[in-house]
């Protein structure tokens, strides 16, 4: 298993993998369906020829720069795991910001109502609904692919019940009527400009109408500020994920007569991640 493993190191190191060395070892988990501490501590073991087969196949997959979770077709969100597809946006940790402060937001609501734009994944509002014991959600998303992983992740992780999912452009699929406590997104916020110098992984495998706006990035963002007023209750609050130096821009966004407040709030390695505003009360 130590030659296995070295060769698999080896050529993900020359296609540029990341890490190369833990990568094929989460590589040969997965194929031979035992975890990493299993082959840390069985260096000699010989895997079954199928697993071995099994294993080139991956490790061809993730030196062609496939992001491991869509190999795995899962990554871990929120203490919870969740299905993932080529056809959604992988999960990342600086999000969970967004579910930290969501939380925060309505712990002590009586029944918060939550509406996100674009769940993607559902790792956002599937995760608000999961710790949320109390909440109904409504989740806004034009893709039908993307419709159909959010389904699946809602009903893996006991939430389904309470989310109600609508084909839907932004706000779209909402009567004029509805309105929430608090609305999310993780919006499409890469400039067009950019999405050319992304990493491989991100470039070439998650979609591209997640990434980008086909625009400034700032696009969908501006429409959902604008927006969010209609279907906020009075004093509720809209969460946003927003990219590398937006904050000021986005910030501007928020008119003064309209939103009592408007912040930044920095990730973990210090970069302005989410936008946090509350609605005047009427």
């Amino acid at each position: 298993m130590k030659e296995l493993l070295a060769q698999a190191a080896e050529r993900l190191a020359a296609a540029g993998v990341p890490d190369p060395v833990r990568q094929a070892r989460d590589l040969l988990s997965l194929a031979a369906a035992v975890d990493s501490v299993f082959i840390i501590a069985h260096p000699d073991h010989v895997p079954a020829k199928d697993e071995i087969v099994r294993y080139e196949e991956l490790v061809l997959r993730r030196a062609s720069r496939e992001p491991f979770q869509q190999i795995a077709e899962r990554q871990e969100f929120y203490g919870l795991e969740f299905l993932v597809t080529p056809d959604v946006m992988i999960p990342r940790p600086e999000t969970e910001l967004i579910v930290e402060e969501g939380i925060r937001l309505l712990k002590d609501v009586e029944s918060p109502s939550i509406c996100e734009v674009g769940t993607g994944s559902g790792c956002i509002i599937v995760s608000l609904l999961h710790e949320l014991k109390e909440a109904a959600g409504v989740g806004l998303e034009i893709s039908e692919a993307a419709r159909e992983v959010t389904i699946a992740n809602a009903g893996s992780n006991g939430v389904a019940d309470r989310l109600d999912l609508r084909e839907s452009d932004v706000f779209g699929a909402l009567a004029p009527e509805e309105r929430f406590h608090l609305i999310v997104s993780n919006p499409p916020y890469v400039p067009l400009e950019e999405v050319a110098t992304l990493q491989p992984e991100v470039r070439d495998h998650e979609p591209l109408v997640a990434l980008t706006d086909g625009s400034t990035g700032l696009t969908i963002i501006e429409e959902i500020i604008l927006e969010a007023p209609t279907h906020l209750r009075s004093g509720g609050w809209l969460l946003l994920e927003i990219g590398f130096n937006q904050s000021p821009r986005v910030l501007g966004m928020f008119a003064p007569d309209v939103w009592a407040a408007a912040e930044a709030f920095p990730d973990l390695q210090g970069i302005p991640r989410m936008i946090r505003a509350s609605l005047s009360a009427s």
